[in-house]
């Protein structure tokens, strides 16, 4: 029997999440006015207001804000526990959640999970995706793939390459607009590129652009990545892509001796996960993929 004050806080955790009553009632398959008298029922118990409403929706108070926190280490913590106790360590039953950013959950991991799933159809994969690094301690998710060197703690992780990217058009592109031959040359192109979050990539301050590197450079922005492949895969203009991916979609390398970096790429998992068989497996699978993916020729 579950805990009422903690099915309270569950329904106070979706509402922050999801920013709705309606949008929280379906992640938790409960009525929304069950989730509306859970609200109310804290707000009573606190002696305070969750959220302001108005005509517009919800708006969070100081305090719904200040617990945020804290729902989300409970609500990770209790996501684990129900994936440790899915399967028990020594086997190949239970859920293994893998942290991943957009690109690589949707360009690369489908391909290397395919056959880990095959070998072994008793584990269950969730997949979370995300450009944010997934905090590894509180088990946001059992193992990562990561563009960095992990930095947190009481970690087990194995650098599996490097993973280079460059500017890339597709021939009907380029065939109408012209190749560019400098990076001054990119004013007459259609360029490709974020919206309003800028990417965390130290290496891009390395490239000496003619302009700074900022949103107005771009004809067309998205902070989705999977919309910037789409739409350089659609020849609608030069946009950053993996070197793999280009090569195996047939896109055509643009300036590829002024604009490229490389990014380390690992594979991690908290280390109290090195005693359950199905980490271990998956542990070792994503190690033995991405070093495939990312070997040299590739």
């Amino acid at each position: 029997m579950s805990d009422p004050t903690w099915d309270l806080y569950q329904s106070l955790h979706a509402v922050l999440q999801a920013g709705s009553l309606s949008a929280a009632s379906r992640s938790r398959g409960l009525t929304q006015p069950t989730i509306g008298r859970h609200i109310e029922t804290l707000e009573q118990q606190l002696g305070a207001p969750l959220f302001l409403r108005s005509p517009r929706g919800l708006t969070p108070t100081d305090l719904a804000v200040s617990l945020k926190a804290h729902l989300e280490e409970m609500h990770a913590a209790a996501a684990a526990a129900a994936r440790d106790a899915s399967g028990s360590a020594d086997s190949e039953k239970g859920s293994v959640r893998i942290a991943a950013s957009l690109i690589v959950g949707v360009e690369v991991l489908p391909q290397i999970l395919a056959g880990f799933m095959e070998q072994h159809p008793d584990i269950a994969i969730e997949l979370v995706l995300s450009n944010k690094i997934e905090d590894l301690s509180r088990r946001d998710a059992d193992i990562a793939v990561r563009m960095a060197r992990p930095t947190q703690g009481a970690l087990v992780a194995r650098k599996v390459g490097m993973l280079g990217v460059g500017f890339y058009a597709t021939r009907g592109y380029l065939d109408r607009r012209g190749t560019p031959e400098s990076l001054e040359d990119l004013e007459n192109h259609i360029i490709i590129g974020f919206d309003r979050e800028r990417p965390p990539l130290e290496a891009l301050t390395n490239i000496e652009f003619p302009r700074p590197i900022t949103r107005e450079i771009f004809n067309f922005r998205t902070d989705d990545d999977a919309a910037q492949i789409s739409a350089i895969r659609a020849g609608m203009g030069i946009g950053g892509v993996q070197h793999q991916i280009a090569r195996r979609d047939g896109l055509v390398p643009v300036l590829s001796n002024a604009f490229s970096f490389q990014l380390e790429c690992w594979i991690a998992m908290h280390e109290n996960l090195k005693g359950s068989r199905r980490m271990r497996l998956m542990f070792d699978h994503l190690v033995a993929g991405f070093g495939e993916y990312l070997s040299p020729g590739r």
